[in-house]
């Protein structure tokens, strides 16, 4: 028998929030469904809570986003007597006037200790719920309290501080319970602490949260708690954690692995096992960090990584136009320069060029010989061949840069010209 919601609504708590590890969000999800569908309405607000992205919800789950469904499903719940509903919609700005009307409880308060009842007795969800509460400062209207409420305003600051500090007790016993959601909430609270309350930041209590999530077996927590090693370069104890969040589904850490096999940092560099979690990465949407790294590995091609131009040319245009990355705009420039993976565009190839030299992003250097090329040979541009040997001096030990060079000399009077 279940302790808290309905039989349908604990498994899928479990599924979704409770063992990440287990990779089963998918299946939660379709008991939501049907258990919104069927009139429960602390389904439907969890459900809501699944939709409205990655600010609110794991997103190594892959749930489609849908803020308009997340809001109609709030306000469901609320009708279909969830507590929690009512909660979740004060938190969303949703509450209004006439839906509190419709709750089927006689006040906020009375909502509030619904919950309250449910986080005393152990659930997870219910405890991060109402830390929520205090930390947001959704107290406050509860308890219908106001400035005329208090002798003074001394009074009031010293309510609100010490209903404001109780977030830390839910937090953290939501956080132990399962929530990986409430040690983020926990984390701003201790890094930045609450200045309107007249709380204090105590940064040294955020810095050892990961670590805790990390042990707990958190695939977030764990990639976190990884970049805490990546950035003291301690890079084989950074590859074992975030190993360890890939393996729980963490997205954040695929791209990491990637990164570490194709540098070669904190593991044995290995081109073909960085490829394939780019690539595992990609599958659950275009992200830009694996878009560039991934396209200049398969321009390349080396290692046991087949060169591929079309795919390439897919991932680095993304980068560059879409996601407004510069990182691989040098190769992206290469293959309008060659004609790889698109059609040769000589002015599209110039454009990009030019833009990655002046944003000083010069990643290979010999992003100047083929502009040198396309000056001197007024290609696409018009011909100017004192500017186009200015690109290939710069780099004129490059053989081609060289060669190239080769091709023109200086008049009598000053003036390049081809020979």
């Amino acid at each position: 028998m279940s302790l808290y919601f309905s039989d349908a609504v604990e498994q899928a708590l479990k599924d979704v929030f409770y063992n990440e590890r287990s990779q089963r969000g998918r299946e939660g999800l379709e008991l939501l469904e049907q258990a919104s569908a069927a009139g429960d309405g602390d389904a439907s607000c969890i459900l809501a809570r699944c939709l409205s992205g990655p600010q609110y919800i794991w997103d190594g789950h892959n749930f489609p986003e849908d803020d308009d469904r997340a809001k109609e499903l709030v306000c469901l719940s609320i009708k279909q007597g969830s507590a929690i509903g009512v909660l979740v919609s004060m938190r969303m700005g949703l509450l209004s006037p006439s839906l509190e009307e419709e709750m089927p409880f006689s006040s906020l308060e009375e909502a509030f200790q619904a919950v309250l009842d449910k986080a005393g007795q152990g659930d997870a969800f219910c405890q991060f719920t109402v830390g929520n509460v205090y930390f947001w400062g959704d107290f406050i209207r509860i308890y219908g309290k106001g400035p005329e409420s208090f002798p003074s305003r001394s009074a009031l600051a010293d309510y609100v501080r010490e209903n404001t500090a109780k977030c830390e007790e839910w937090f953290q016993k939501a956080f132990q319970g399962g929530m990986q959601s409430a040690g983020n909430n926990l984390y701003n609270y201790y890094l930045k602490g609450d200045q309107d309350a007249g709380i204090p930041p105590r940064p040294d209590l955020a810095k050892d949260l990961w670590q805790k999530g990390a042990e707990l077996g958190y695939p977030r927590s764990q990639y976190l708690y990884a970049e805490q090693f990546r950035e003291k370069n301690n890079f084989s104890e950074a590859f074992r954690w975030y190993q360890k969040a890939a393996e729980g589904g963490e997205l954040s850490a695929f791209f990491y692995m990637g990164w570490s096999y194709e540098l070669g940092k904190g593991v044995e560099q290995d081109l073909s096992k960085a490829v394939g979690w780019y690539e595992k990465r990609l599958e659950s949407g275009m992200q830009v960090g694996c878009c560039n790294r991934l396209g200049c590995l398969l321009y390349e091609g080396a290692d046991g990584v087949s060169p591929d131009f079309d795919r390439a040319f897919q991932l680095l245009s993304y980068a560059y136009y879409e996601a407004d990355s510069s990182w691989g705009a040098d190769y992206l420039g290469r293959m309008y320069f060659y004609g790889r993976g698109t059609q040769r565009d000589y002015v599209k190839a110039r454009e990009i060029l030019e833009g990655v030299l002046e944003k000083a992003r010069v990643f290979n250097p010999e992003n100047h010989y083929y502009l040198g090329v396309i000056y001197c040979q007024g290609l696409g541009v018009e011909q100017d061949i004192a500017k186009g040997v200015d690109h290939l001096k710069k780099i004129k030990s490059f053989a081609p840069a060289k060669e190239e060079l080769a091709k023109y000399k200086r008049t009598l009077l000053g003036k390049w010209v081809q020979k």
